[in-house]
């Protein structure tokens, strides 16, 4: 559990550790409940996990007695709550001890500390000899303290204290923990406000979480698993602001307990763990986090213009950017503030935000400038890692990923100047994009291979290792739209695409290991990416799968949270992972809103763009509190056989414009458009995987009603699950899709596990009036019969629908 000053961190059993920032106050706090004669260890009678945004409950029972734990961290208070509710038919005691372990997040540190007893607070105060630095662990019942002690005979590392008997029924213990960088009297006041408040403070809390989901964009899915993860993940997301004393505010990138060590997880700011999260803030429509973050960054870039990879929480009290390496390793962060800039004025309309960091945006651009190679694209060698930080996949001169970062960067600083009212300077960019954006392409785009390459050498020669980060510069729509596609049918197939997510690179290269962090494993991060990229180039059923195994991860782990990195083998995440990563998180909402709908605000022209790409059996969905300048906007949509309606609600005095282009498939014939029942202009703009009807309108404070009227649409809807944990991918890829010139045939490349029997929905099956390689059931469904082959593996087959007329 997290706030933005504090955080208890921990495991099912209840095994916890405390901090509060950038002070680590213990670790391995436990229970042992003491009924009779006998001390039974808590973790031995876990036996349910309840989360919520803003607390986390264990339930531990014993034969004549429950104890419900819950874990508590208020919002915006240095410290946290343990609150203990006591049920039991015969008297009980619960101890409750742990291992003082108070130093600075590293790499500070505060040299010999010490805890003592204080009788009046009934806590243990642990502290430092400058009495700098002070912390409160204590109850307003605890008695028989037992003090963590060394001598020349024996030793115990451990404090622990009894919280009282309860005899007979019912009772509720409390656990307060508080800590000041300002010495024991403020630490004495926060832990007395936390002793008389907890009540208030955890309905605070409550409350806090509840009115952010209802100030974001909200949605309603007919997909009720997907729709959860959503929710959840704006929580998890926002959970990584953290309010450092000494730094200020902005976003970390992750937790995971420290153990005995000083690094709680990620929990220390991040420029492009930060800039990544960004765009889901902005598409949620949170745009004073994104707009803290991002100004939270700039504070710390360096005088050449290079945006920090990372800052300790304890920078401030080390030469962190003198003396250490982290600060500047890698690259990318310096691009991607400049799109993330970008990003956050065009949908907040927050214009003096760019006036005000124009000197940041363009040190940064003069920086981005100095990297850049003889072909004018920024390269790596020498200035910094892109994505790939180490192992077999290096050394290399430019990754696609960081080089593209580059291109777009010119392309959003281009608008950005124009913003600031720099037009000679938006123009410059503006060519200098158009020049480079072909480059680009040129340079990583391998004819031979049929996809775009991993990254150049030193002689500018492809390595031609295919990577799923090749899915960046999809996501900003860099790549050649018939090269693109051609990447993504490689990446969509099972040795890249897992049930989980997306491997780094094939399973099949020579450099291929599951557990390897740059080199094999998956990141929801990754699987973000590609769909996004995915649902950009119009293939919407590698890009679901991707979405939806994302989304899912929430209900795996650490309940409610998405973690960071996952084995590329089994489904099974990494022993060292942090089991809630903020980017994972927002790589939830980042494929919903960016990529499923196609959404766009643009604050300046008052107009919502939605380009949605809507899994065939989806009859509606509603998206609720868009934000477009000084109005608010509600969309419901309906789709029957023959008919679209989308019907949009303004609230709010500000203009609001919609622009509709939802995708059928080629085959559908688009009869009709109306608005509020006239007739309304249309067009219809079709690519090689879908066609999307495009219309734009004004939105009146009134219902406004649009009505799209089809024949002959048609779809194919593949619903996938995460496999039991520890098991390999098991679920149906579907690599590729082509309509022959009539469009009364649909050919699909599709893979499975050998000898599995796959089903999808299919949407208007009436139209079909034969399948090849498949069959379509009495209930209307499409039924895959994969052949044999070796155990659990992949084997591919064509499947071609025939269509009536």
């Amino acid at each position: 559990m997290v706030g933005t000053r504090a955080g208890l961190f921990g495991n099912e059993t209840g095994r916890l550790e405390a901090w509060v920032y950038p002070l680590k106050i213990f670790r391995e706090f436990h229970l042992t409940f003491h009924v009779g004669d006998r001390a039974l260890p808590a973790e031995s009678l876990a036996r349910t996990l309840t989360v919520r945004p803003e607390s986390a409950s264990i339930l531990f029972v014993g034969d004549s007695f429950r104890v419900r734990e819950t874990l508590c961290v208020p919002v915006q208070e240095p410290g946290a709550v343990i609150l203990l509710d006591v049920e039991t038919a015969q008297p009980l005691e619960i101890e409750a001890a742990f291992t003082p372990d108070f130093q600075l997040e590293w790499p500070a540190g505060l040299g010999g500390t010490y805890s003592t007893w204080n009788a009046k607070e009934r806590a243990f105060f642990v502290g430092e000899e400058a009495r700098k630095y002070a912390a409160f662990v204590g109850s307003p019942t605890a008695e028989a303290p037992h003090a963590a002690y060394q001598t020349n005979y024996s030793a115990s590392d451990e404090d622990s204290m009894r919280l009282g008997i309860t005899p007979k029924g019912k009772e509720t213990k409390v656990v307060v923990i508080a800590a000041s960088v300002s010495g024991p009297a403020e630490a004495t006041k926060t832990y007395e406000h936390l002793l008389t408040s907890y009540s208030d403070l955890e309905r605070e809390a409550s409350d806090y979480y509840r009115a952010y989901l209802d100030k974001t964009v909200g949605l309603e899915l007919p997909d009720a698993a997907l729709q959860q993860a959503y929710d959840w993940a704006r929580i998890s997301t926002v959970q990584g602001v953290v309010n450092n004393p000494y730094l200020g505010t902005g976003l970390v990138a992750g937790y995971r307990t420290s153990g005995v060590s000083q690094r709680p997880g990620f929990a220390w700011f991040f420029g492009r763990d930060s800039e990544w999260t960004s765009f889901a803030l902005n598409a949620e429509g949170d745009f004073a986090t994104s707009r803290a973050a991002l100004d939270f960054i700039s504070k710390f870039q360096r005088d050449d213009g290079k945006v920090p990879h990372e800052i300790s929480q304890s920078a401030s009290l080390v030469p962190w950017f003198k003396d250490f390496p982290y600060p500047w390793a890698s690259a990318d962060a310096t691009p991607l503030f400049i799109i993330a800039v970008n990003d956050y004025a065009v949908q907040s309309g927050d214009t003096a935000f760019v006036r005000d960091k124009w000197d940041n945006l363009w040190r940064a651009y003069q920086f981005l400038r100095s990297t850049y190679d003889s072909n004018g694209l920024a390269q790596n060698m020498g200035i910094g890692h892109g994505w790939v930080e180490g192992g077999p996949l290096l050394p290399v001169k430019n990754e696609y990923y960081q080089a593209g970062l580059g291109v777009e960067a010119l392309h959003t600083l281009s608008n950005l100047a124009r913003l600031a009212g720099k037009d000679d300077v938006s123009k410059q960019l503006a060519a200098e994009f158009e020049k480079s954006r072909t480059v680009l392409d040129r340079a990583f785009w391998s004819p031979e291979s049929k996809h775009y390459a991993f990254a150049l050498n030193q002689n500018n020669q492809r390595i031609d290792e295919l990577s799923v980060l090749t899915t960046v510069p999809m996501w900003f729509g860099l790549a050649e739209p018939n090269n693109a596609d051609q990447t993504i049918s490689k990446l969509a197939a099972e040795d890249h695409q897992t049930d989980w997510g997306m491997r780094i690179i094939s399973n099949h290269s020579k450099v291929y290991e599951g557990s390897g962090y740059h080199y094999g494993a998956v990141w929801p991060l990754f699987t973000g990416w590609a769909s996004v990229g995915e649902y950009r180039y119009h293939r919407a059923f590698p890009a679901y799968e991707n979405l939806r195994a994302n989304g899912l991860l929430g209900f795996d782990g650490a309940l409610g949270h998405f973690m960071e990195v996952l084995s590329g083998d089994y489904y099974e995440s990494f022993a060292t992972s942090s089991p809630h990563q903020i980017w994972s998180s927002a790589m939830v909402i980042s494929p919903i809103l960016r990529g499923l709908f196609g959404m766009q605000v643009e604050a300046e022209k008052h107009q919502v763009t939605l380009v949605p790409h809507i899994p065939a059996d989806w009859t509606s969905f509603a998206i609720r509190n868009i934000r477009v300048g000084d109005a608010g906007l509600d969309i419901h949509y309906k789709k029957s056989a023959e008919t679209l309606t989308l019907e949009a609600k303004r609230s709010g005095t500000g203009e609001c414009w919609v622009e509709f282009s939802p995708a059928l498939s080629l085959r559908a014939e688009v009869v009709s458009v109306e608005l509020n029942g006239r007739p309304l202009a249309f067009k219809v703009q079709p690519n090689q995987n879908d066609q999307h009807v495009l219309v734009r309108f004004p939105v009146s404070g009134s219902s406004n009603t649009l009505t799209i009227r089809v024949r002959n649409d048609f779809g194919l809807t593949v619903t996938n699950e995460l496999p039991p944990l520890g098991s390999a991918s098991r679920d149906l890829r579907v690599i590729s899709e082509s309509w022959n010139a009539a469009r009364n045939q649909l050919t699909m490349g599709v893979s499975g596990r050998a000898g599995s029997r796959y089903e999808l929905g299919v949407w208007n099956a009436g139209q079909v009036s034969s399948v090849d390689g498949g069959a379509l059931t009495k209930s209307g469904r499409l039924e895959i019969q994969m052949p044999q082959g070796e155990a659990e593996s992949y084997t591919s087959q064509s499947v071609i629908i025939h269509f009536a007329h």
